[in-house]
């Protein structure tokens, strides 16, 4: 059966750095243009961003929810930045529905706005803000089986032309972002970024050796050192357990100078 959507895991950068030019972010803007022109244009976005946890997952459900800005020391100009796209109360209900039939605990918000993991990369990508959205939450737990589980009940979702993002970063350690020049750093970022891609890409892994590796990911080389704390890698696992195969496409690029990497799972090519 092919999979009904497509998915992409992005690394969204650094807060609104993405907008305000900086170039160390010029190859993510790139990619993320490229990937939204690589699909037709979306009916309906669900994304799962790094900056959202709840104590259960949680889906925006408001008509039109409000932007936070949830980023600090930045110009003026950053807390200025809009995305008027309109919020989806079916979709949220789909969600919920999904979530309740695979027996996941959740709750619907319609109070909560959209976080920069997810109006940052969707403006780079669908900068007219005509596509309705929902945002998903991470559970505050962390657990990647639980994280795997929630993409695998949204296996279930009747939505036809779907863009399902996990938005967050393949490599989120903060202090070896301004550490510039560190060979022993690139070492350890690069190791990691090696075992993740091919871990997500590598066609030959069946998928429950993939799934293992994923859910045992603070086994891999300088796991921790890469991911102090998961929130920014879970998206994925999101992604995976919705997906259920290789990546179709791996893309690697430079954010703040350090490797990172994003996947594509496109509707038309997937087996599940």
């Amino acid at each position: 059966m092919k999979t009904k959507h497509n998915v992409f895991f992005i690394s969204h950068g650094g807060g609104p750095m993405p907008l305000l030019g900086d170039p160390s972010h010029k190859e993510m803007v790139n990619t993320l243009e490229k990937l939204a022109k690589s699909i037709e244009k979306p009916s309906a976005i669900l994304l799962i961003s790094a900056h959202w946890e709840e104590a259960v997952p949680t889906i925006t459900s408001s008509e039109l929810p409000e932007l936070i800005y949830d980023y600090y020391g930045f110009p003026e100009a950053a807390y200025h930045i809009q995305y008027p796209c309109a919020g989806s109360p079916k979709l949220a209900s789909q969600v919920a529905t999904a979530l309740a039939q695979a027996g996941i605990e959740h709750q619907l918000d319609a109070q909560r706005g959209f976080d920069h993991g997810m109006f940052i990369p969707l403006k780079i990508m669908f900068p007219e803000a005509d596509i309705p959205c929902v945002q998903l939450s991470l559970a505050k737990s962390l657990e990647p089986s639980l994280h795997l589980n929630i993409g695998k009940a949204l296996q279930s979702l009747e939505h036809e032309n779907l863009l399902v993002i996990g938005s967050g970063f393949s490599f989120h350690n903060m202090r070896a972002f301004f550490s510039q020049g560190d060979r022993e750093v690139d070492e350890k970022n690069l190791a990691f970024e090696t075992w993740l891609r091919d871990t997500v890409s590598n066609k030959t892994l069946d998928e429950s050796m993939r799934a293992s590796q994923l859910l045992d990911w603070a086994s891999a080389p300088h796991a921790r050192f890469c991911h102090p704390r998961e929130e920014h890698l879970m998206p994925l696992h999101v992604c995976y357990g919705l997906a259920d195969s290789a990546a179709d496409e791996q893309l690697d690029v430079k954010i703040l100078n350090r490797y990172s990497t994003m996947f594509a799972w496109f509707e038309n090519s997937l087996l599940n």
